[in-house]
């Protein structure tokens, strides 16, 4: 059963409290973005990216509160702990964020998702630490250490005031999500079995699958997506799309194999 993607807040004390927590949120420049200095077509395929932009981060908060249970579950270390349950308020930050910049360009469009199926199941059936392993490649290794060079490079070749501060403030916070998967592994690599790590290999390429699914609906991006692209806050989808291959190759294939995990992505 599918659902509107939509958000709220509570609003009065419960929201105050939240704004204190983060208080760079009401700091944006909010207000600067005018809709009518751009062609029609950009500002529905920028209306259009922002709201995925939110649904994505929506998602990638529902990843952390999930790997963050696997990781108290397997009794991870505390510090470990402690700095993953960061995350998803992280991610909440940055759906608002993402949200509010489509509100700036006319609203978000119509969004609709299946609840059940928003966050991909990896290594169920696993016991607690070796649960945990599958969700961190999948999730952090992957998903995360993939964004971080690619939301810098959007960041660096953003110029409007509003989407560049967006972007910097969600490239600041990831930073501790992208090397997160690696100091996990490190600890944990040692109490897996050599099958556990094969086995690691298969989620990382299951994961990278999704991401590559995702860098051809790019390459179908319409022209008019194109213009305008450093004021609305992405980058050109070849230069995407290179920066993308070059950050999976370092920042992905790499460490997971220097880490003796086997991925079968030339």
């Amino acid at each position: 059963m599918e659902e509107l993607f939509e958000l709220e807040l509570v609003g009065g004390s419960i929201e105050r409290r939240y704004r204190r927590q983060r208080p760079e949120v009401e700091a944006m420049p909010w207000g600067t973005l005018d809709p009518r200095e751009h062609p029609e077509a950009t500002i529905e395929a920028a209306r259009r990216a922002w709201t995925g932009a939110a649904f994505q981060e929506h998602r990638t908060g529902a990843a952390c509160a999930a790997t963050l249970r696997s990781l108290i579950e397997c009794r991870a270390p505390l510090d470990l702990i402690a700095l993953a349950s960061r995350f998803p308020l992280d991610e909440m930050v940055h759906v608002e964020l993402c949200a509010r910049v489509a509100g700036e360009l006319g609203g978000a469009v119509s969004l609709t998702y299946d609840p059940e199926r928003m966050v991909a199941s990896y290594g169920e059936g696993c016991e607690p630490l070796v649960k945990a392993a599958h969700q961190v490649v999948a999730f952090f290794c992957v998903g995360e250490a993939l964004s971080i060079p690619l939301l810098h490079g959007t960041w660096k070749a953003c110029t409007h005031p509003l989407t560049r501060a967006v972007l910097a403030r969600i490239v600041e916070d990831e930073a501790d999500h992208g090397t997160f998967g690696w100091t996990f592994l490190d600890w944990a690599l040692h109490h897996l079995t050599p099958d556990d790590v094969e086995a690691l290999g298969r989620t990382a390429d299951a994961a990278i699958a999704g991401v590559e699914a995702n860098w051809a609906d790019l390459r179908a991006r319409p022209p008019e997506a194109e213009v305008h692209a450093s004021d609305l806050g992405w980058m050109r989808t070849e230069a995407y799309l290179v920066a993308a291959e070059r950050a999976l190759q370092r920042q992905v294939l790499a460490p997971l194999r220097a880490r003796g995990i086997p991925v079968s992505r030339a």
